[in-house]
């Protein structure tokens, strides 16, 4: 398990969070919207921080909840084998990206960086209709009413909690 997860690790965040950002922070290197190093008397980078390490927090828990309660990664090709609707599961349907998206605002807030913003905006964006499009189909097949039910009563962003009967 702990191999099949390093991997969706790498391969799904690292990439949202390491090697995109990477990419936007040298195209955008001496621009106004590019990067720029914190300075130590700013406040936004503190947010910043504050907000990665929030994130990351998130992130680690709806992880391990993904594992041990799911019987899966959170990977597409290797998804949970039980439906999670505990912890963060219980208030929004998509914990984990909203744990990429606050390390993501995060990366932008400590580097100043407008163009993160900007990157920040298009992951949502493009999981905002990912989500209805494709995976609550598939997750509909797989979990059947169970799903559905949770569907209904669990924000897909909005963190409102579930009171199961």
């Amino acid at each position: 398990m702990t191999s099949r997860l390093v991997r969706a690790i790498l391969i799904l965040p690292g990439t949202v969070l390491v090697l995109v950002p990477t990419l936007i922070i040298w195209l955008t290197r001496g621009t106004a919207v590019g990067a720029e190093l914190p300075r130590i008397d700013d406040p936004l980078p503190w947010a910043g921080a504050l907000l990665f390490g929030l994130g990351l927090v998130f992130a680690i828990w709806t992880c391990r909840l993904f594992v041990t309660v799911g019987e899966g990664t959170p990977a597409p090709w290797d998804p949970p084998r039980k439906l999670v609707v505990r912890g963060p599961y219980r208030h929004v349907r998509n914990p984990m990206i909203t744990s990429v998206l606050l390390m993501l605002a995060g990366e932008a807030a400590f580097l100043s960086s407008w163009a993160l913003a900007g990157w920040l905006l298009v992951f949502f964006a493009a999981n905002a209709l990912y989500f209805p499009l494709s995976e609550e189909k598939a997750l509909e097949r797989r979990f059947g009413d169970q799903y559905r039910r949770y569907k209904a009563n669990v924000p897909r962003w909005i963190l409102r909690p579930w009171r199961q009967p």
